[in-house]
């Protein structure tokens, strides 16, 4: 096609295109749409200039209006009627400064002089007895005057807000806007006060109400915006203390925050509030602005003058707020949240609103109107149900908000390891330094100061109905259940929240305060316990002291066939099968249960009875109110335990009988076994965690001097424990899914063997361990740490008068390396290799000859205490040895060595000290093992009855080393502080805490660490301090001739029916029991025998025919 031809349009329309159906639909669509933009732009073009030209009408009018205005009120020489005063002072005056305020969002520096002119004016006009000259008088006269009264009233009202949110920001004009705030506020607290008005009479008194009323409700209003200009001008404000001198009445800023007060009050004093009505469901109520705008300021108690705090604490005041608290309490805090995002209310970053509110409630129900710092009383007038929940409800809505924020984390110790284990202090990011947020946090928690005194608590309980099993609420219309009596329950609650608040913002003691004022309270906690006892243990007779003696030794020397419980049995073959993905029938072929010694069993019948069957359910059983008595209970009586003595605790009994300490361990034993095999939620952990440190504390107190039977620990796990074999898979797979930090995929059976191993008899922890250690062995033949017998065996010389340097040096820096087997030379002085047999005893003789040398207290690293056991204890002066320490970890390693291969030591261990290396607590009366004279005097002090300042006591310890006496204090400044009545307890654990804890801690960490190279420390903790020495050096009882028989190997010729054989066991058979333990000593380093019997001797008990 040539280009002549190419642009050629066809008449007959050949050249048109032709266009699809959805093409056009397409174009004829865009079109419409630019057509409807051209109509949408025209429009908003002309609503612009609609708009630009009311404002440039409505300036230029203004503008004018503001120059007649003046030179109207300069030039002005008539009398200023109360007309006047509407029509040509008001009118044209709201009219331009509303305007230009509105303009500027803040009061233009050019309009002051107009505003003191006019405030001027009116106060003039106000406080005239002319009735023709007093702009009040509009208020009562014709109906179009009233109309005109009300409306201006109402936007001086608005403006006068505004003027006062514009004083709070503050500028270099601060004696200006101040002056005119101060106008401005005494207008509206006379427009508002009935009985400033003048020349009312009882003819017209009811209309002036009638106006004043009006006013009042429009200034309590969401629409007036009284309440937060209030609150913005309030948090301005500095802090007044107690030692601020007197303020001047006359002060412009006194004088204005005095005003504000009283507006905000006045809402309060129109009328009586009506609790049945419908009205307390309104967000916009007052009560319920003055606490979202009001009582959220930061330290608002604070902020104001003393002698203006009473207004605050009236019961007018305070009941409305707390019954619009309680009855919406969702909606309020959802309406906070708002604000603060809208930036309308003032919010640290840290503490919300919410806390604030919380901190404020408790300053103002406190009866301190002389400004003290320990008021001793609640304000007069007080409801203290309303008050303990209302601080309730505000307690948990913080608690809320912390955890959302990330405050509140599990599985983390607070300061003093109690209650809430799993609370940790807020993250620090969001402040420059962690000085900052401390110095908050330490500002903010010393306002809940007062909750943490006696008689705050003593008046409460003086307060309350007791009994919860009588519980009824006095239900009102509208559901407000919340007027019925203060019961123990909401008190428990009350402090329950206090005590998770302290441990998460107080930096310094945690929950300290708290529980110690909890605790030393009289009869709180047997209150407390005497609920739980009825609700728990109703219909059940006393258990009886036969219970706890009768034949219990004789049953747990019975040895029989284990009845399993099959349906418990089958229930953990299943876990471990989901965890370990494994057929059934692969695991019974590889594990079989018959294959285990069975334990002795407890007696049904006695069993059940230390079950407690509202327990068995665990925390989802319990009820929200004995939810948190039991919390309470816990926490406080597991600090309590921290102190209490033995002299106490068993003679005197007190605060509880022995009979009802057996009923609380019982109760917790049930509780958390339960809780933990039917897993923890968020909800019931503070819970959980306080009541396993109870039990944990009780416990330990029953291994160290016993006063509950051993059914009692069995007693919950009787019928559903898990067969060994399958215990100690789900433990170990709880174990890789914790470092995976795969924490749903944990069993919950994994957590009761991590967290209650007592509910296992200890015939059945000590298989556990064993099967631990074989399934380590395996583990470490998969990944070839372990091939041929001997190919990896560890080679070392050793001198025997040398045999601690010479293992020191050759085995020490090999670590976790040492659970390979080890080949022993013995050596000479000349270092000629000895000559004898071995079958494989070098070993073992190498363990038992290095343990026998380095800890004999002429060595020098370990000394025995001074009581009859003669237990080993670190030498504190092992740390002024060459490798002291190092020396002290190595021996941890041969230890972790003895343990991992079975091999028994004939030594046994402080139970200080293994508590130490089991991460458990020391109790003081645990210091008469160590130092029974230093013990007997601090029981002296504890229990003296004079002025202890006249011992003359500091806060000093005196330690000899090398025959110079140190003074080391017990806390900063301990010279100087002399110890008194008050702090005698301190002292005495300050003392305890440096003999159990601070002289031991280097060493027992020494320990632990070559300890755990070889013996995981979840492995350890299985067992308590006693266990953990039969563990080491076998069981004290007397040794089974038949058992050590049936397990003894006949080597070189030797046989069972060897007359040789013969004649030895019936010589051996006649032994005393003395003999018996020599003769095993001879053999194998120890004099006792291995736990579960001779099967697990290590190496075999052997006899060797030598031929002549």
């Amino acid at each position: 096609m040539d280009g002549s031809r190419k642009y050629q349009v066809s008449l007959r329309g050949a050249s048109a295109k032709e266009i699809t159906r959805d093409a056009l639909l397409e174009k004829v669509s865009r079109e419409r749409e630019l057509r409807n933009y051209a109509r949408r732009a025209t429009a908003a073009a002309l609503f612009i200039q609609r708009v630009w030209r009311r404002y440039k009408v409505t300036r230029m009018v203004a503008q004018k209006l503001q120059q007649e205005w003046e030179i109207l009120v300069n030039h002005y020489t008539g009398v200023m009627t109360a007309t006047w005063i509407a029509n040509n002072l008001l009118r044209p005056f709201l009219f331009f400064i509303t305007w230009f305020s509105a303009e500027h969002q803040k009061v233009h520096s050019k309009k002051t002089d107009s505003m003191k002119i006019c405030f001027t004016i009116l106060l003039e006009s106000l406080n005239s007895s002319d009735s023709k000259r007093n702009f009040c008088s509009l208020a009562i006269g014709m109906p179009e005057e009233r109309r005109i009264w009300s409306d201006q009233a109402r936007r001086l009202t608005s403006l006068g807000f505004f003027i006062l949110s514009e004083f709070s920001k503050g500028s270099s004009r601060d004696q200006e806007i101040t002056l005119v705030a101060s106008l401005a506020m005494r207008v509206l607290v006379m427009l508002t006060d009935l009985k400033g008005w003048k020349g009312i009479t009882d003819d017209n008194r009811q209309d002036a109400d009638i106006a004043v009323r009006g006013l009042i409700e429009y200034m309590g209003s969401n629409a007036s915006g009284s309440y937060e200009s209030i609150g913005r001008y309030i948090s301005s404000l500095d802090y007044y203390s107690s030692q601020t001198k007197n303020i001047s009445p006359t002060d412009d800023k006194f004088l204005i925050t005095a005003s504000t007060i009283t507006l905000a009050l006045q809402p309060f004093y129109l009328r009586n509030f009506d609790v049945k009505g419908p009205a307390m469901l309104d967000k916009n109520h007052p009560a319920n602005q003055y606490f979202v705008y009001m009582l959220t300021i930061p330290c608002l108690v604070q902020r104001l003058p003393s002698v203006l705090r009473p207004a605050l604490k009236h019961r007018s005041i305070l009941f409305p707020c707390f019954l619009g608290i309680l009855i919406l309490k969702e909606n309020i805090s959802t309406e906070i949240s708002y604000l603060v995002h809208l930036g309308s209310l003032v919010s640290s970053k840290a503490i919300p609103p919410v806390g604030w509110a919380l901190t404020n409630i408790i300053c103002l129900a406190m009866g301190n109107e002389n400004n003290s710092v320990d008021p001793q009383c609640f304000h007069h007038g007080l409801d203290h149900a309303l008050y303990v929940r209302v601080v309730n409800t505000l307690s948990q809505a913080l608690l809320a908000y912390l955890d959302n924020l990330g405050g509140i984390r599990k599985g983390k110790k607070v300061i003093q390891n109690d209650v809430e284990a799993s609370i940790e202090p807020m993250d620090t990011f969001l402040y420059e330094s962690e000085a900052e947020y401390d110095s908050l946090m330490i500002s903010y928690i010393d306002q809940f100061r007062p909750v943490c005194q006696q008689w705050h608590l003593k008046n409460l309980l003086g307060s309350a109905n007791g009994d919860v099993t009588k519980r009824t609420e006095t239900l009102l219309p509208n559901g407000l259940e919340c007027l019925g009596k203060l019961d123990l329950c909401d008190i428990a609650l009350f402090y329950s929240n206090i005590l998770r608040i302290y441990s998460v913002l107080n930096p310094i003691h945690g929950s300290l305060p708290v529980l110690n004022m909890l605790s030393f309270t009289p009869g709180f906690l047997i209150q407390v316990w005497h609920i739980l006892e009825d609700s728990f243990f109703r219909g059940d007779s006393d258990i009886s002291v036969n219970h706890m003696n009768g034949n219990s030794k004789h049953r747990a020397s019975e040895r029989g066939p284990k009845h399993v419980n099959r349906d418990g049995s089958n229930k953990w073959v299943s876990v471990l099968h989901k965890l370990t993905g494994k057929s059934q029938a692969a695991t019974n072929n590889a594990d079989p249960i018959s294959n285990h010694p069975e334990p002795s069993q407890v007696i049904e019948d006695s069993s059940d009875i230390w079950d407690i069957e509202p327990m068995r359910h665990g925390p989802q059983g319990i009820s929200k109110d004995l939810f948190a008595l039991l919390h309470i209970f816990c926490a406080t009586y597991s600090h309590l335990l921290l102190v209490l003595d033995d002299i106490e605790f068993y003679e005197k009994q007190v605060p509880f009988k022995l009979e009802k300490q057996r009923r609380i361990a019982s109760m917790l034993n049930t509780l958390v076994y339960n809780g933990l095999s039917q897993g923890i939620s968020q909800q019931n952990r503070p819970l959980m965690d306080t009541a396993i440190r109870c039990l944990h504390l009780m416990y330990e107190r029953n291994c160290r001097h016993q006063f509950c039977p051993p059914e009692l620990w069995l007693s919950p796990a009787r019928k559903s424990r898990p067969p060994i074999a399958v215990a100690t898979r789900i433990h170990e797979a709880a174990s890789v899914n914790l470092r995976s930090d795969d924490s749903l995929a944990v069993p919950s059976m994994g957590s009761v063997i991590t967290t209650t191993p007592h509910v296992f008899p200890f015939e059945e922890r000590v298989e556990m361990f064993r099967e631990f250690i074989k399934m380590d062995k395996a583990s470490r033949k998969m990944a070839g740490e372990i091939s041929e017998p001997g190919s990896r065996a560890i080679e070392i010389v050793v001198r025997r008068g040398h045999i601690v340097e010479d293992g020191f040096r050759q085995l020490n820096s090999l670590g976790p390396r040492l659970k390979s087997s080890i080949h022993v030379s013995f050596v000479s002085e000349c270092g000629l290799p000895e000559a004898g047999l071995d079958y494989g005893g070098l070993s073992k003789e190498f363990l038992t000859d290095i343990s026998k040398a380095a800890f004999a207290p002429e060595y020098g690293l370990f000394s025995q205490t001074s009581t009859s056991d003669r237990l080993l204890i670190p030498n504190s002066s092992a740390r002024y040895l060459d490798n002291g320490l190092q020396m002290i970890e190595f021996l941890g390693r041969v230890v972790g060595k003895a343990l991992y291969e079975g091999i028994l030591l004939d030594y046994s261990f402080s139970h200080v000290f293994v508590q130490k290396l089991l991460g458990r607590y020391s109790f003081l009366d645990e210091l008469s093992t160590l130092d029974p004279e230093l013990y007997r005097n601090l029981v002296y002090v504890k229990h003296f009855d004079g002025d202890v300042k006249d011992l003359s006591l500091d806060f000093t310890v005196t330690e000899e080393s090398f025959g110079k006496w140190h003074v080391v204090e017990l806390k900063s400044g301990g010279k100087d502080i002399s110890v008194t009545n008050k702090n005698k307890m301190q002292y005495i654990h300050a003392m305890a805490d440096y003999k159990l804890n601070q002289q031991i801690l280097p060493f027992s960490n020494a320990f632990y660490r070559g300890l755990t190279d070889l013996i995981s420390p979840s492995w350890l903790k299985l067992f308590n301090a006693s266990e953990f020495n039969q563990l080491l050096s076998g069981g004290n009882y007397d040794i089974d001739i038949d058992d050590l028989k049936n397990n003894t190997r006949y080597t070189g010729g030797y046989n069972e029916g060897s007359r040789t054989i013969k004649i030895f066991w019936e010589v051996v058979k006649d032994f005393e029991p003395e003999e018996r333990c020599m003769l095993l000593k001879f053999v194998t380093s120890c004099s006792r025998a291995p736990l579960l019997g001779f099967k697990y001797l290590q190496p075999t008990f052997t006899i060797h025919k030598v031929c002549s």
